[in-house]
């Protein structure tokens, strides 16, 4: 009986372990979004709008019409017209979108695990168990992308601002919303939630 109880135990700290590895390394999959949002309260005019970078050397940039590309979307769905060919539109949409590395604390990731049973004779009732913990692997350098999307909403003639928004997520390194692309895919659809919305508050959007 004693036996057949302490396989049991091992498989099932494989299990354990197995689990916390899958654990660990999904844990910051969906973070939560940090967003701010300001506007005077006003209604703001629909129309035809152009995306456009705030810096001007990044004007002609594949990457930036690529990485762009949710925040037009969202305008989209929100009622504007996206200007994708050549002219000027009286609405602009300036774009920023930063990405910044830094390391975070070294991490030994651990399961713990108890086998327990019962020894002596029928009547005995003697129970006996054993515990601990089982490292996974050594410590390692963990790391943290922060990436950040601003967006002005204006009127090119006299560059009057109706709205403004900043998002901003942390993602593990390695994790997929630490890829650019996806970052800023989650970063547009969590700044234009609920539209326009509350001018001055920094909400978390999960």
């Amino acid at each position: 009986m004693r036996r057949s109880l302490f396989g049991l135990s091992i498989a099932l700290a494989a299990a354990l372990l197995a689990a916390g590895c899958a654990t660990d390394q999904g844990a910051v999959s969906h973070p939560g979004v940090s967003v701010t949002r300001f506007h005077l309260g006003a209604p703001i005019a629909r129309g035809t709008i152009r995306v456009e970078p705030a810096r001007s050397d990044d004007a002609d940039s594949l990457a930036f019409a690529q990485l762009s590309a949710p925040v037009a979307r969202e305008l989209a769905r929100l009622g504007w017209t996206v200007a994708d060919g050549p002219g000027p539109t009286e609405q602009v949409a300036t774009v920023s979108i930063e990405r910044t590395t830094r390391e975070g604390p070294a991490r030994r990731s651990s399961v713990s695990i108890g086998i327990g049973g019962f020894s002596g004779g029928r009547h005995s009732g003697v129970g006996v168990g054993a515990g601990g913990s089982i490292p996974v692997g050594g410590a390692r350098q963990s790391g943290v992308v922060t990436a950040r999307l601003s967006v002005r909403i204006q009127r090119r003639s006299d560059a009057t601002v109706a709205w403004e928004g900043r998002a901003e997520l942390d993602a593990a390194l390695g994790a997929p919303l630490a890829a650019a692309p996806a970052a800023v895919d989650r970063l547009a659809a969590a700044l234009f939630q609920g539209f326009p919305g509350e001018s001055g508050r920094t909400i978390t959007v999960r």
